[in-house]
């Protein structure tokens, strides 16, 4: 027996304090960051500057920006967009517009839609890490059917989820987040999903300069024209085809 007893020494005891707190820590930590960043950026009145207003007032000096220092700029555009999606702030409309008047449709719009992707991705392993599988352990057996049958056709579900928005994009990102998804197929689907509609508004925002001399406002509600609204339903459609005909299988066996 040592000096130090029955219960071991000190480095034994803050091994036992030093482990559940880390524990703690790495499983609410993110989350927390998370909050308040996000309480961060509405008091200090951030989000008022993700706006058509602040993007038609600034437009000159961030196309004289990205003229001068176009892969920083991109960069920045990136970071900016990515930390937006991953604060659930209303301002993803706005940010693919502004990939669009600075860089062009194609090369805004896959920026807008990777920075996209790299922001629910956050909400998803932080939604995941902090809360998801203690719901999942006390979910009943309805909730589980469901995320068993969410979980079979995970990457249909989400392009769909992603081409259709039946919910906010948010809250579709918490959602995804408490369903045990492998984090490859939640990326490779919302990535497919995004990319088309990002394209599109990019496309208006590579116009706005020409909106912005007439004082004219876009048309947000371009996504909603037939012209680009059944392309969009067709392609969601395509995505839950192996889902209707696994069913349909599976009824006829």
């Amino acid at each position: 027996m040592t000096a130090d007893g029955p219960h071991g020494g000190p480095g034994d005891l803050a091994d036992r304090i030093w482990r559940p707190t880390w524990s703690l820590a790495r499983r609410f930590g993110p989350l927390v960051l998370v909050l308040v960043a996000l309480v961060a950026a509405f008091a200090s009145g951030l989000t008022r500057h993700l706006s058509l207003h602040e993007l038609r007032t600034r437009r000159e000096a961030l196309e004289a920006l990205v003229h001068a220092h176009p892969v920083i700029s991109l960069a920045l555009y990136v970071a900016t967009y990515t930390a937006s999606v991953s604060l659930s702030l209303p301002a993803a409309l706005v940010l693919t517009l502004t990939g669009g008047l600075l860089f062009g449709a194609w090369i805004g719009g896959f920026a807008a839609a990777f920075s996209c992707t790299l922001g629910a991705t956050i909400v998803f392993l932080v939604c995941r890490t902090a809360i998801g599988d203690a719901l999942r352990s006390r979910a009943g057996p309805t909730a589980a059917r469901i995320e068993d049958a969410v979980r079979r056709d995970a990457f249909s579900y989400i392009v769909t989820l992603r081409l259709i928005p039946v919910m906010p994009f948010w809250l579709a990102n918490l959602a995804l987040g408490f369903v045990d998804i492998p984090l490859g197929v939640f990326v490779a689907a919302s990535f497919i999903g995004i990319l088309p509609v990002s394209v599109v508004y990019a496309g208006l925002g590579a116009n706005l300069n020409l909106l912005f001399a007439r004082h004219e406002r876009p048309d947000l509600h371009l996504v909603m024209r037939p012209e680009v609204l059944l392309p969009l339903v067709g392609l969601a459609l395509l995505a839950l085809a192996p889902i209707v005909v696994r069913r349909f299988r599976r009824s006829g066996s």
